[in-house]
């Protein structure tokens, strides 16, 4: 009877799992657009800091889509974040002969007192990574430097 009632939970564990969604929906000026923070889902090293020339601004992409996005001359401000992914969480990028190139979506948490509506909607910049030379980039000024892994 115990090996029956593990199995059951087993199985109900292994469908919610399953059946769970790995995006978020985002209504951006554009439209409607789905994004993933997961990292399950992303399976890219993507999570840290990206620095301009070594310094800031600073992009930072920490866990659970949580972050901070700093623009030129700038205070760094809190902000959250995904990558494109199309309606069942496949990221959606394009590959290049050396790069691969994604669209980073990103929204202000917090507002500051100068800021417009604007300001505060859903942003794209884009994101690539550069196989050649073991470098992301956002914007193309931001980078980080990754190592490629065996199983990706």
């Amino acid at each position: 009877m115990k090996v029956k009632n593990l199995l059951y939970v087993a199985l109900l564990l292994l469908s919610l799992n399953c059946f769970s969604q790995n995006w978020d929906k985002i209504e951006a000026k554009d439209g409607i657009h789905y994004i993933s923070h997961y990292m399950q889902n992303i399976n890219l090293d993507i999570l840290g800091k990206y620095l301009f020339k070594g310094q800031e601004p600073v992009v930072e992409l920490n866990e659970y889509g949580m972050g901070f996005y700093q623009l030129h001359e700038q205070p760094k401000r809190p902000m959250i974040w995904g990558l494109e992914c199309d309606d069942r969480g496949a990221l959606i990028y394009k590959k290049g002969f050396d790069n691969a190139s994604y669209t980073l979506w990103y929204q202000y948490t917090t507002k500051l007192e100068d800021d417009t509506e604007d300001d505060m909607n859903w942003k794209a910049v884009e994101f690539t990574m550069h196989f050649n030379t073991l470098k992301m980039f956002i914007q193309g000024e931001r980078s980080k430097d990754y190592k490629e892994t065996a199983s990706k």
